[in-house]
């Protein structure tokens, strides 16, 4: 995993640190699902929605000079939050970091304890998603050597 990605996940943590308890660390993700910009309803399709999450959820991603961008949504706060969270990691970075990357935050803030199995098994098909279209990015560039 790369510098930079490790020090956003530091930072995650250390925000998610200084709050009292969960109900402030789930205000806390409810309000980035509030200020996160999500996807224009014409990308909002079948092609770009994600299963096996309790909300609707898409996911979108270009690259562009070496890097993946990531664009999302959800139907939901809490798991736009989360998105926000997650893309805040993985957005303009080599497609090779995003495939390696471990996203340890989610355990260090405990948000993988204190969300519902589904909500859990959401989050988990999002990273899947994440890493899928990295891996492909990664072939591709193999690919054209």
């Amino acid at each position: 995993m790369s510098k930079k990605m490790d020090s956003i996940q530091h930072n995650i943590i250390n925000k998610f640190s200084s709050l009292d308890d969960w109900f402030d660390k789930y205000e806390y993700v409810i309000t980035q699902g509030k200020n996160f910009k999500g996807m224009d309803e014409e990308v909002r399709s079948n092609e770009n929605s994600i299963g096996g999450c309790q909300s609707d959820v898409w996911i979108k991603s270009e690259r562009k000079n070496g890097v993946i961008h990531f664009s999302a949504d959800s139907d939901s706060l809490l798991v736009k939050g989360m998105i926000s969270l997650i893309l805040e990691v993985v957005n303009d970075q080599p497609p090779t970091d995003i495939v390696d990357a471990e996203f340890y935050f989610i355990d260090e803030i405990g948000l993988n304890t204190h969300l519902s199995p589904s909500r859990l098994n959401g989050l988990n098909s999002i990273i899947k998603q994440i890493k899928t279209d990295a891996k492909n990015y990664a072939d591709d560039i193999m690919k054209s050597y």
